[in-house]
């Protein structure tokens, strides 16, 4: 696996990688935009255009030609758009290799945006809308991250709000493609058993972006001063938590450090939370833990649902789980768990071309060095017990704490009380 990166002239990136052994093959289209680009005022339609791109194109009049066409080759094909960056890619045969980035390319660059559909989707994107506010498990996320950045791009919801969406028009549409899907901005990855001439192919076909600057989003302002809590009141069975601190961001070497620290807490069903929550306590099915690292933000979260009337207890287990990191060395036994179980998972995640392309398209999209999976392995390996208990005092101080929940009820004050440790 020897990843090759070139850049044309007009900015755009080919990354290729070739992978003999695989029978499949990825084309994935990345660029720089999503919901931190975005204004209040134009909240959600990165991912709004991200479905239009699937509603037809000169060559592919309507959705079902293209659909038709990817079933017919029996590829498998999606789209995604985050806070950073919208993808579209496909999946299929080696051999298959031609016509796939035929298609993805055609979404990508020669969308028409039909006005007649336009009005149709609106509807598709609210009905996603009331899916997630159905969704506490979901929702607590987007509550969360609401508590932590307010009333900027980063706190506000990918999809967008009911309002902006159906203020979109074909025009914003146009206007946004064109400003936002330029070279500079774009990355084209390939992994599989790709063809001697896929960059070739692959310039041929997106050397007409044009060459402009990709724009610059607004920065996060990441600062906080003191705990908070933010309680959505909902009647349900069950109370689901977010609760977490401000991190590093992208490329910063602490990183790797939080990973081993999250795991320790939250990775898979013999770290401490899991083995604390669910077969000590009994109040909880899921609980997990994770750090999501942005270009200019990072931020660490526990999640679980919870037994509704236990939640300041399920509380407490958070806050002394994490000061526990702080406080006491962690046993050379379980740091060689952790460290074989986050290897072990990041190879699992290696065997097909998609996760492959995903991988090496985001260190190329967020303008990171190229890392493997020995490169990280190794990276994880070299973290020490030292280096966990001194992140973990520089994360989780008071000042840090954030807790968002969903629950039929929840005492503020009391929750509040038990931040302040």
């Amino acid at each position: 696996m020897k990843p090759k990166l070139k850049t044309l002239p007009n900015g755009l990136r080919i990354l290729t990688i070739p992978l003999r052994d695989n029978p499949t093959v990825t084309i994935m289209t990345l660029v720089s935009t999503g919901s931190e680009y975005e204004t209040k005022e134009s909240s959600g339609i990165s991912h709004f255009l991200e479905h239009m791109c699937f509603k037809g194109t000169v060559k592919r009049p309507s959705a079902y030609a293209i659909s038709y066409e990817l079933d017919t080759l029996g590829s498998q094909s999606n789209a995604f758009t985050s806070q950073e960056v919208t993808g579209y890619y496909a999946k299929s045969q080696a051999k298959h290799f031609s016509q796939i980035l035929d298609v993805v390319s055609d979404i990508y660059l020669n969308s028409t945006f039909p006005e007649s559909e336009i009005g149709k989707e609106k509807g598709v994107v609210i009905e996603e809308m009331n899916m997630y506010e159905d969704m506490p498990i979901r929702r607590v996320q987007e509550h969360f991250l609401s508590l932590m950045y307010g009333d900027q791009p980063a706190g506000r919801s990918i999809i967008g709000t009911k309002d902006t969406v159906r203020a979109i028009s074909r025009n914003d549409l146009i206007a946004y493609h064109k400003a936002h899907y330029v070279g500079e901005g774009t990355v084209i990855v390939v992994a599989g058993d790709i063809p001697a001439d896929a960059q070739k192919q692959i310039a041929k076909v997106f050397g007409t972006i044009p060459h402009a600057k990709k724009p610059k989003k607004k920065k996060v302002t990441d600062v906080q001063k003191a705990p908070q809590v933010a309680v959505i009141q909902k009647d349900a069975d069950q109370a689901h938590i977010v609760f977490g601190v401000r991190t590093y961001k992208i490329g910063h070497p602490d990183n790797i450090v939080i990973a081993v620290l999250s795991a320790i807490l939250g990775g898979g069903m013999s770290s401490r939370l899991f083995q604390k929550l669910r077969e000590e306590m009994g109040v909880a099915y899921y609980v997990y833990s994770a750090n999501e690292a942005s270009t200019d933000h990072g931020v660490f979260r526990i999640s679980a649902g919870v037994e509704k009337g236990r939640i300041e207890e399920v509380l407490k287990a958070f806050i002394d789980a994490c000061v526990l990191l702080k406080t006491e060395r962690v046993d050379a036994k379980e740091l060689r768990k952790v460290k074989d179980f986050l290897i072990g998972n990041m190879k699992l995640g290696f065997e097909g071309s998609d996760a492959i392309a995903s991988h090496f398209g985001e260190q190329v999209i967020f303008n990171q060095p190229l890392q493997g999976i020995d490169d990280i392995a190794r990276k994880i390996e070299h973290v020490t017990v030292p280096d966990i208990m001194r992140v973990a005092k520089k994360i989780f101080i008071t000042k840090n704490m954030n807790l968002a929940l969903i629950a039929p009820k929840a005492d503020e004050k009391a929750l509040m009380s038990l931040l302040q440790f």
